[in-house]
């Protein structure tokens, strides 16, 4: 009897134990696979941020290698011109006077040189101006459907392309409710812009137009153009000396007008930035 409970007793301790080591255990499992877990993670990052500063050493020394090689193409034609002049001052058939005209015109090819880097620099200025413009533009207008609303650039103008829909009604110039969210937007942007002049053209398509007052298509899109222009100038305060209103009737179309699609897209009010030409003739000036 004794025995049985001796027994009993270490038994249960066996199994008391056991129990709670096997717990301990898989804690400890658990915190070894976290860590573990932890240490692969944190290889991974290492060795990223190692590829990425080799990638960046080696870009830097490609870029000091070109910039070495601008250097010393530099210097290569600077001596090379000088080393011709010197031939030439040194020739018997050539004067000091025309060696000093050649000197003259050297320089002034030199001249010419930074005068053409000046105006490229000028034409990127205007160009980032023009997306600058063009993403503010994009930003106000927000999620407008493209084929409501068009914003693009084309060789170096800003143009923005309204559908019809979104300002009038069919046959109408009188401007809708709801086109006064779309125009404010776009004013708004153009508000912070003083300098900037553009022009409002109206558009249409080539389906045959005549409503008393109008006449036909052109001049429905000269007062559709108008209808805009005085929205922006009454309701937005936009100067008036910066707009001018055109109409283009159907005669510039952006799609064939033999589906509705088509003529639906040509039923548009453009709004063209139009580009600052004394400015653009002042960089033509050759610099005093």
């Amino acid at each position: 009897m004794k025995c049985k409970q001796v027994l009993l007793t270490g038994l249960s301790s066996l199994l008391l134990f056991s129990c709670v080591s096997s717990k301990k255990y898989k804690g400890e499992v658990a915190k070894y696979n976290e860590l573990n877990g932890n240490y692969v993670k944190l290889q991974g990052d290492l060795k990223g941020c190692e590829d990425a500063k080799a990638e960046y050493a080696r870009n830097k020394e490609k870029l000091e290698g070109e910039i070495e090689n601008l250097k010393k193409q530099n210097e290569f034609l600077k001596e090379n011109n000088t080393q011709a002049l010197k031939q030439l001052q040194d020739l018997s058939v050539i004067s000091s006077s025309q060696a000093e005209s050649i000197k003259k015109s050297l320089e002034n090819i030199g001249a010419k040189d930074l005068y053409i880097q000046d105006l490229q620099a000028s034409m990127a200025r205007k160009d980032s101006l023009n997306m600058a413009l063009v993403m503010n533009l994009k930003g106000a207008i927000g999620n407008m459907a493209d084929e409501d609303i068009n914003i693009k650039v084309d060789k170096g103008v800003v143009y923005i392309d309204i559908s019809d829909k979104l300002l009038f009604n069919s046959g109408s110039y009188v401007i809708t409710p709801k086109a006064n969210e779309v125009l404010g937007k776009v004013a708004k942007v153009l508000a912070a812009q003083p300098d900037i002049e553009f022009m409002v053209e109206g558009h249409t398509d080539n389906v045959k137009f005549a409503r008393a007052p109008l006449l036909d298509n052109w001049d429905l899109s000269v007062h559709r153009a108008t209808s805009v222009v005085r929205v922006l100038q009454n309701q937005y305060g936009l100067n008036p000396a910066h707009i001018a209103a055109a109409g283009r009737g159907e005669y510039l179309p952006v799609a064939p007008n033999d589906t509705p699609a088509g003529r639906a897209a040509n039923r548009r009010t453009r709004i063209v930035i139009l580009p600052q030409l004394d400015q653009f003739f002042k960089l033509l000036e050759p610099k005093k």
